[in-house]
């Protein structure tokens, strides 16, 4: 899931460029994160779960709230900065500053521990970042300052989004789009009139339902179950994507960039032969998320009639258990770590 958001993710950059020669950042940004709304809207209806996000509990109420400025008002505001004034395929291969920014702000702010093997896969990748940056030039430090501001803002989201569990990724991502993509759309409309052309109002629309809303679906849930750092590490690859699409359009590979590419898989690979497993006490609490039976934190009853087998989505108590076995920090494992 994460892999296939980021290539989804990967092609807004490249596809929003031509589309900044008609409509401002705000407007632009403003019709991506409607277009996501829209998109998840459609998984929202067929599964009847409209929720209220003020009908949560208040801290996940919080961390919405956090998601939507960082993430679905600043970071695309920033990114379209950046782009405006730096062609496409540098601003795409920029983008993996969101996975150094997001490993960054895991370690030292939310307990998303890393072993050496995540260490070392970060450390591929954040070369393979440099390496790809050193072969599509400088494009302009503005430019540059504006992507990393945006990384940081998609960094923070990734973090907060990976803690929501009182509503589905699906609903996290429908309230983002339609929150941010308005008051970014309306702030637009302050500054200029939107240019009236429904090709390229439909064209920013379909561009965010599939590049930011079913993308930002995909990352949310795996996120929640491979916790934000290493779904970020494997989301970095959204600017390899866009390069592809360059590269499409008639640009050629240089050494440099295959370089890049094979370092990023063998990162992955690193990342994924990965194993953290220690004794953790879970506290007892209550929360609501999708899971399925049999797990080792998921043993309660259903009424007759669910299949509990199914994966399903109801509130839910955790008994207090101390217990060992390989995890990730999902959900279930936010606990801390001697350092």
């Amino acid at each position: 899931m994460a892999l296939l958001g980021a290539m989804l993710f990967g092609s807004a950059a490249p596809l929003s460029k031509s589309l900044l020669g008609v409509l401002s950042n705000f407007h632009l940004a403003g019709l991506l994160y409607l277009g996501a709304a829209l998109g998840v809207s459609l998984i929202l209806i067929r599964e009847g779960t409209f929720r209220l996000p003020w009908k949560i509990p208040r801290r996940n109420s919080l961390r919405l709230l956090g998601a939507i400025v960082f993430g679905g008002m600043l970071g695309p505001i920033f990114l379209l900065a950046g782009l405006r004034i730096a062609a496409a395929a540098s601003v795409s291969l920029w983008l993996n500053m969101e996975m150094a920014a997001t490993v960054v702000i895991g370690y030292f702010f939310f307990n998303d521990h890393l072993s050496k093997k995540g260490w070392l896969a970060s450390l591929g990748i954040l070369t393979g970042t440099v390496l790809l940056a050193w072969g599509g030039g400088v494009a302009g430090f503005k430019a540059g300052g504006f992507v990393a501001l945006a990384c940081i803002c998609w960094g923070i989201d990734n973090h907060l989004t990976a803690l929501i569990d009182g509503i589905s990724p699906a609903q996290s991502t429908f309230w983002k789009g339609l929150t941010a993509g308005s008051i970014n759309l309306i702030l637009g409309m302050l500054v200029a009139p939107i240019p009236f052309s429904s090709e390229i109002i439909f064209s920013a629309l379909a561009l965010g339902a599939v590049s930011y809303g079913l993308s930002i679906l995909l990352y949310i849930t795996a996120a929640q179950h491979l916790g934000a750092t290493r779904s970020q590490l494997i989301f970095s690859s959204a600017p390899f994507f866009g390069l592809l699409i360059s590269l499409f359009l008639g640009e050629a590979l240089s050494l440099l960039q295959g370089s890049a590419f094979i370092l990023f898989l063998g990162s992955v690979f690193v990342l994924f032969r990965e194993s953290h497993g220690h004794n953790h006490l879970h506290e007892s609490f209550t929360h609501l998320h999708m899971h399925v039976h049999p797990d080792e934190h998921h043993q309660h009853e259903h009424p007759e009639g669910v299949a509990a087998i199914q994966r399903h989505s109801h509130e839910h108590a955790h008994n207090t258990i101390e217990h060992n076995h390989p995890h990730w920090p999902d959900l279930h494992h936010r606990h801390g770590h001697s350092r």
